[in-house]
């Protein structure tokens, strides 16, 4: 999915500059890949929001500079609740790129406990197909089972960065069939010495 974003250039820089566009709803940005200039930017704190929140990954740049970018990167304050700087990569609508996709579980499981292992995979596609998300159907999982970035249903033409072997989600036994497991793993050995000792005495 692509989106068209407003966007501004920027001619001043430093610390105390950020502070003042952020404090006006702005967020500073740049621009940079194709080996041409970087070029600094701001953008609205509410459309960063938005495209974050709809997993946009492509966008049209608009208003002080006209390009197609991915949204690469969004760098949060150290508390981790205030986005304080984005970057943008040009990019080629025809070429393919490598994005961090998120995961989502779908389905339910008859027994166990769903241990969402990996909750975002890397994954190379082109630049025009880049998804949402993806789904990671865990419907026919059973105790024990796990299901792997190699197993992972992805869209045509797309393909995982991150090693297959890496584990998205496992089922596991939860805490109370656990717990009763091993009280009866327990009370077994104790059944069998009482009838050795009953055999001893007859």
């Amino acid at each position: 999915m692509i989106e068209t974003i407003e966007v501004a250039k920027r001619d001043v820089l430093g610390s105390r500059a950020m502070i003042k566009i952020r404090e006006k709803g702005q967020i500073p940005a740049i621009l940079y890949g194709h080996g041409e200039a970087n070029v600094c930017l701001t953008v609205s704190l509410d459309t960063i929001n938005s495209l974050i929140k709809h997993g946009t990954k492509l966008v049209t740049l608009t208003g002080g500079i006209s390009e197609t970018a991915l949204l690469r990167s969004v760098q949060w304050s150290s508390m981790g609740d205030n986005i304080i700087h984005v970057d943008f990569a040009r990019v080629s609508q025809s070429e393919e790129v490598e994005v961090v996709l998120p995961i989502r579980l779908h389905g339910e499981v008859k027994s166990g406990q769903v241990r969402f292992m990996t909750h975002e995979i890397l994954v190379r596609c082109s630049a025009m197909k880049i998804p949402e998300y993806l789904v990671c159907e865990i419907g026919t999982l059973r105790l024990g089972q796990s299901l792997h970035v190699s197993e992972l249903s992805l869209p045509e033409g797309a393909t995982a960065v991150t090693p297959g072997s890496v584990v998205i989600v496992q089922i596991a036994a939860a805490a109370g069939e656990a717990a009763a497991d091993a009280a009866d793993g327990a009370v077994e050995p104790e059944l069998i010495r009482k009838e050795k000792a009953a055999d001893a005495a007859s």
